[in-house]
């Protein structure tokens, strides 16, 4: 018997990262998994998991969301992964930049939850998991593809891996496993009397 048994899980951002890693850990505990993404590619690669299904979707696009929830009759978990971390001070981000930013990372989970709210509603039950940075004045960094990638495009890749070691409490950063592992606490009905929480995996920077 699996923590998650019978219960159908959508994520956002499934391809990579802690997404990948949450609907990989919400299937092994026995949940279907509706794992969605704009990577089609890297999408695939988790076809090979059972309990896995793909859906390619953009979910700053509203009526790809609508139309996705055409499709889905129950949902008991909706899980909205998808963000961006821009780089740089405000003065290095031009308001292009701020516009994906924001429609990325807050109106997609506005659009997510007002398309699939109702069907909870409706069934009188489910889960909503908001995941966000919280790179801010806390530092807890997780190992996750896009990150090498801002670390690549950095002057200097090697010093500025360091600068990320450097500034984690534990001495080292967190792995997209360990994340995925509060994600399938919060989908499973141990979490039935938390609501309304912040939860922070910050390696002790909260401390």
């Amino acid at each position: 018997m699996g923590r998650l048994d019978g219960k159908i899980i959508l994520l956002s951002a499934a391809a990579q990262g802690i997404g990948r890693a949450a609907a990989i850990a919400f299937a092994k505990e026995g949940a279907k998994v509706i794992a969605t993404d704009i990577n089609e590619s890297k999408l695939q690669e988790l076809e090979k998991y059972p309990g896995i299904q793909i859906r390619v979707l953009d979910v700053t696009k509203k009526e790809q969301i609508e139309n996705l929830a055409k499709d889905i009759e129950r949902i008991d978990v909706l899980c909205n992964v998808a963000g961006f971390v821009h780089h740089g001070t405000i003065l290095d981000c031009e308001e292009q930049d701020w516009n994906f930013t924001m429609n990325l990372n807050v109106r997609s989970m506005y659009l997510m939850i007002k398309t699939f709210l109702p069907k909870m509603l409706k069934q009188k039950s489910g889960n909503i998991i908001n995941m966000s940075s919280v790179a801010s004045s806390i530092k807890g960094t997780v190992d996750t593809p896009s990150l090498q990638e801002r670390i690549q495009a950095r002057p200097n890749p090697e010093q500025a891996l360091k600068d990320f070691l450097a500034r984690q409490k534990t001495g080292r950063m967190a792995t997209t496993e360990e994340v995925a592992h509060l994600f399938v606490y919060l989908a499973s009905d141990e979490s039935a009397y938390v609501t309304g929480n912040e939860l922070i995996i910050d390696g002790g920077w909260s401390l």
